[in-house]
This record gives structure tokens, sequence and C-alpha cells, in this order.
């Protein structure tokens, strides 16, 4: 039985007997009685011409009803359009819960994509050579070179059973399997097998295990030898065996890790301690460095800038370059910062004291050159003033003698 199939459903099988072979009956029916039951069997074709002779005795056995259609022009297949109108006859019926397509002609492609989409199952039967479209219109796809027995073949399948190595080879067949197991799985890895397979349909409609040699699925996944197959009263489970692996390396790593726990020597617990509590001092030293506060950093040179004019009223130079000692211990305080901070801070401060140097220069410069220019404008005022009187001098004594008498009287 496949997945997610109720075998009890009522089924119509329609064949195109221009587009099937009559070795597959037996295998043909034998697969819709495991999908469910076949209420209707219609085979359609112009049984007129020769070609169709070898259905006849196949028909009789299998009482399968024989639908005769003409060909109405050379070359055009009629056949297709009358099987497409009883098709959509019983479905409109509605006594079936699916419908089984048997050809391998892309001509039923809209056909089953119809059925679908009025909430009936479609299963497709066709050779390999089936195009990609009418395969993927069905729920189902299989094969019909399953259902062929040829000469020189193993008798437990029609195809020759692949090898370990061969299957490894399939990318594509193990990425299906494992997503699928992974899909279906638990939380310990686990899925059934037949959750698995139902997703594998899903998946891929027109997979079979049977093209790979195989009866079973779980007789697939037993031969790739990567997945853990265990039966459990009536159900099947299957699991990566690289979930295996992985919880068997993480049961090992535990195991020794206790183990080395175990062995290893207690030691002094007071050394210990010591240790724990210098590692947690150094991860707070790391974490947490504390540097200066960026606002005080640049305040101290404004600070110093604003005292130095202040002192430089009462001090000398000498004087400045002493005060100005402190303040050349000041990197040392940020050695702890950046270099590029330190570099940043020192000219600054250089800067500073160059500056409260100058000032100091200019405050004590400044009273020598007033009294130098009060010196020179008092030189300048006095200078006419002596003019002026010798000039009055040497006019008084050119006068005559009565004239200075007369007017000394």
């Amino acid at each position: 039985m496949h997945p997610n199939q109720d075998n009890n459903a009522t089924l119509a099988v329609l064949i195109d007997a221009d587009n099937a072979n009559p070795a597959i009956i037996s295998g043909l029916l034998e697969e819709v009685a495991k999908l469910g039951i076949a209420s209707v069997k219609r085979i359609y074709g112009d049984w007129t011409t020769p070609n169709l002779g070898s259905w006849k005795q196949v028909l009789l056995k299998h009482s399968i009803q024989p639908i005769q259609q003409f060909s109405y022009t050379s070359g055009k297949n009629a056949t297709d359009s009358a099987m497409i109108i009883d098709a959509m006859d019983l479905l409109y019926a509605g006594h079936f819960d699916g419908f089984c397509i048997v050809s391998s002609d892309s001509d039923f492609t809209r056909l089953a994509a119809r059925i679908r989409e009025s909430g009936r199952r479609v299963y497709g039967f066709g050779e390999k050579k089936t195009p990609r479209p009418f395969v993927a219109a069905c729920d189902l796809f299989i094969y019909t070179e399953v259902f062929v027995q040829k000469p020189g073949e193993a008798q437990n399948g029609v195809i020759k059973r692949r090898s370990e190595k061969e299957l490894r080879a399939d990318a594509a067949l193990l990425n299906l399997l494992r997503n699928s197991v992974e899909a279906a799985a638990d939380e310990s890895g686990w899925a059934k097998l037949g959750v698995v397979g139902g997703f594998i349909t899903r998946t891929v409609n027109d997979f079979d295990v049977r093209s790979y040699g195989y009866s079973k699925l779980s007789s697939l996944l037993g031969a790739i030898k990567l997945f853990d197959v265990e039966r459990r009263e009536d159900q099947i489970f299957v699991r990566s065996a690289k979930t295996a692996d992985t919880e068997m390396r993480t049961e090992d790593g535990a195991e020794k890790g206790a183990d080395k726990a175990q062995d290893k020597p207690a030691g002094n617990p007071a050394k210990q301690e010591n240790k724990g509590k210098n590692k947690q001092k150094k991860r707070q030293k790391g974490a947490n460095p504390n540097p200066p506060p960026a606002a005080a950093t640049a305040a101290a040179p404004a600070a110093a800038t604003e005292q130095a004019p202040a002192a430089s009223l009462q001090t000398s130079p000498a004087t400045v370059q002493e005060s100005s000692a402190p303040v050349k211990s000041e990197p040392k305080a940020t050695s702890k910062q950046p270099a590029k901070k330190r570099k940043q801070l020192l000219q600054a401060v250089t800067e500073a004291v160059m500056e409260a140097a100058a000032s100091v220069a200019a405050a004590t410069q400044a009273p020598a050159k007033a009294a130098a220019k009060r010196s020179r404008s008092q030189a300048k005022t006095e200078q006419p003033q002596a003019d002026n009187a010798q000039e009055g001098a040497a006019s008084q004594a050119k006068k005559p003698r009565a004239t200075r008498k007369k007017s000394a009287a």
C-alpha cells in the first residue's frame, strides 16, 4: 500500500491503447489494487487496426471494457479526445475518488490538472519517455517498466538491483532520502517509515524503489548503509546514521570529561581561590580600565592658562619656569592613556606654558617701555622752553644800555 492512500477508494482506470503495452496490465492492476478499488476499467483505441490485436486476450482475462474510436483523418488520433470526454463525464458523476490515467502522451496533462482541481486524486502510469509536464500534473506517477519482466534480469525484480556504491553515487537520491527522514523525524532523530514514504511521494511524485531494484523502501535504506532501520512491534522506524554517530560522540565526550574530572587532583584550595580572585581582578581591570574623564583632561590646560597671567604680575620669568615644573609631570598621570591622547595632552600643556611665559615677559617689559616713553615726551616738552629762554637772553644783551636802564626802571 502506498503512503497516505485509502485502499477502499473508488477509482476509474482509463487506458490509452495506442501508448501502452499489453505486457504491463497484470502489474498495473496489482498496483491499482494497492491504491483502491477499480470500479471502472476502460481502454480506448481503434480496434480495427492490426497493431492492437495483441490486446484481445488481455482484455478478456482482466475484464477491461474496450471503447472503439475510429480515426477521422490519417495522422490524427481521435482516441485521446474520446478518453478525455469520458473522464469528464465520470468526474461530474461524482462516484469516484480518483482516476488512473495510463498513457505516455502529454495530451492528458490538462485533464490531470482539471481532475485535481476538483479535489480528486490522479495516478499516472507511463513509460520513462513520458514528458515531464504530464508526470508533474499527477499526484503520483509510476513508470510501467517496473511491471514488465524481461529475459536476463533478476527474478526478484524487473530492474537490476543497484549496489551500495552505485546508490551512494546518486547524490539526488541521497539528498531526497536524508531530507525526508529529517522532515519526519522527532526530537530523537527517529521517523516512522510510512511518514517518510509519504513525504518522498509528495516531494517527488515519480519516485519508486523498484526503479532501483528493491521491492521496499526499508530494503533500499538498508542497502545504502547510511540509515539505521529498526522494527518496533508493527512499525518500522528509520534515522540517519549521522545522527547516531553524533549522539555516540556526544556520549563519549561526556564520559571522557567525567573521567578527567575524577582523575584530576584536588590541589590546594587556598591557592586555587587566590588564583580565581586574581583572574577575576584581571578581567575587571580589562573590562573597566577607568580612564580619566575627557572633560577633566581638557580643563587642565585651560586652568593653567588662566592662572599663568595672574602669577606673571608678581613673579619673574624664572619663577614661571619653576611653577611650570609640576605641569610637566601631568603626562605621567595619563601614562595609562593611549599614546595618541598622551601626545595631544603634552602638546596642549606645552602651548599653555609658552603662552604664559610670553604673557609674563610682556608684563615685565611694559613698565620700562612706559617710563621711556614718558621721558621722551617730557624731553620734547622741556626743550622748546629752554630754547625760548636763551633767545630772550640774547635779545636783551643786544639792546643799548639806556634802553636796558629804561626798561629796567
